[in-house]
């Protein structure tokens, strides 16, 4: 009978490191994307103009709330600190279970993360987040919403087609 192949010691926990360094680094080079397509935003749109690219149109608008405008109305530090809490237990999931995840939910929590990031860092001048997609049937949105959204789905599906295995019964 032969024992199963083992990795070297240390190796797992290597791997959980690189793992995380380059969650982090994604969700930050994302956000930083973001900021920078925000702040050419501005500086094109500024004057109240509006670009038409066919289905989606640019036009300026700044959002103090949530998703469509949820919480439009509350104190801009609520809005910030309730998603400040929201990021930081999600950072807790991510850095907790990245060896665990299937590649395409680390990729999924990477998105998910960047554009969470890109969204709350701009909310911090208090003037709400700059928003400039838009279409005549959805919300005006940016790219970090689309990294929001598009994160979700991809840790979602990574989570269902590659669920966790559970752990074996210990002798």
């Amino acid at each position: 009978m032969s024992a199963a192949p083992t990795r070297p010691v240390g190796t797992q926990a290597r791997g959980g490191r690189r793992a995380r360094i380059s969650l982090l680094v994604t969700a930050l080079v994302l956000a930083a994307v973001d900021l920078v397509v925000k702040a050419a935003a501005v500086a094109a749109l500024s004057g109240g103009e509006t670009v038409d690219l066919g289905p989606v149109n640019l036009r300026l608008y700044y959002n103090p709330g949530v998703a469509f405008s949820l919480g439009a109305t509350l104190p801009s530090w609520v809005i910030i600190a309730a998603t400040g809490l929201i990021i930081a237990g999600l950072l807790w999931y991510l850095w907790s279970s990245v060896s665990t995840l299937s590649a395409l939910s680390r990729a999924g929590g990477a998105v998910l993360l960047g554009g969470a990031l890109g969204n709350f860092l701009d909310r911090l001048d208090g003037t709400g987040v700059v928003d400039y997609l838009h279409t005549s049937w959805f919300p005006t949105f940016n790219l970090a919403d689309v990294f929001v959204t598009t994160g979700v789905i991809a840790l979602l599906l990574g989570t269902m087609w590659h669920p966790t295995p559970d752990p074996a019964p210990e002798p």
